[in-house]
């Protein structure tokens, strides 16, 4: 008897608080390390946002004029608006998976808070998607004319943009779960709300195009971080159970 409650001890983690499964932190990261290795699987799901955003941007130059100076007027405004469609591209497969195999009902019987695990499953969007994108953006920058002093804002400000989208997008997400065509009513949703972060972002990149002070616009696009990072877990989670229990 005292070997197996020992074998039954060393299977099972017990944190501090004298809790099995390891406390918030093992749930945090065991959630935000599964969702990383299925969306690896599958990657498809991935790419599309990164080409969408490449494709867009590409098309823009033929489209239009390949005049650099009309090109860099507009390229704030273009990056920023075609990075946020790209972001949005693969919000409605953010819950839909874990639904469909009935994951999302375990998540919600789980002791461990659903707002923390929420987050785990928005920061996996944003390093598979607000991330990229933000890296990719100074290199189509190059096509659109882009001032090369503007490369380094227009990174920081879609790093810290996307993350925001990613937030308030999965508030959507979540309350779009349960039925079978979200997407359009996702986009209804979310794409008000993602207007103050639109604003402000391509406002960090046009100020750093004429040399104007960046600061307060990187500075307002971390506070609503701030603000969605407080916020938004707790929503998610709301709009969660409200799909799933009706």
């Amino acid at each position: 008897m005292p070997a197996t409650e020992g074998l039954l001890n060393k299977e099972i983690p017990v944190d501090f608080h004298g809790e099995p499964g390891g406390g918030l932190a093992v749930a945090f990261w065991a959630t935000l390390k599964r969702d990383l290795v299925l969306l690896l699987r599958r990657r498809s799901e991935v790419m599309n946002p990164l080409v969408f955003f490449a494709i867009v941007i590409t098309l823009f130059p033929i489209g239009i004029s390949p005049d650099p100076q009309l090109l860099a007027a507009i390229a704030p405004g273009l990056l920023w608006v075609a990075a946020l469609l790209a972001a949005l591209l693969s919000l409605d497969s953010l819950f839909r998976a874990d639904y469909d195999d009935g994951s999302l009902e375990q998540l919600l019987l789980t002791p461990q808070p659903l707002a923390l695990l929420a987050l785990a499953k928005v920061a996996v969007h944003w390093l598979l998607t607000g991330l990229p994108l933000a890296l990719m953006a100074p290199v189509l920058g190059i096509m659109l004319a882009l001032p090369a002093g503007s490369y380094g804002v227009l990174a920081v400000s879609l790093a810290l943009g996307s993350a925001s989208l990613s937030l308030i997008g999965a508030i959507g997400a979540a309350l779009t779960v349960g039925l079978s065509r979200g997407g359009v009513l996702l986009s209804l949703l979310v794409l008000p709300l993602y207007i103050p972060v639109l604003i402000f972002g391509a406002g960090a990149v046009q100020a750093a195009i004429f040399g104007d002070g960046v600061m307060a616009h990187l500075a307002i696009l971390g506070a609503l971080l701030a603000l969605a990072l407080i916020l938004a877990p707790l929503a998610i989670a709301a709009s969660l159970r409200i799909s799933i229990n009706g």
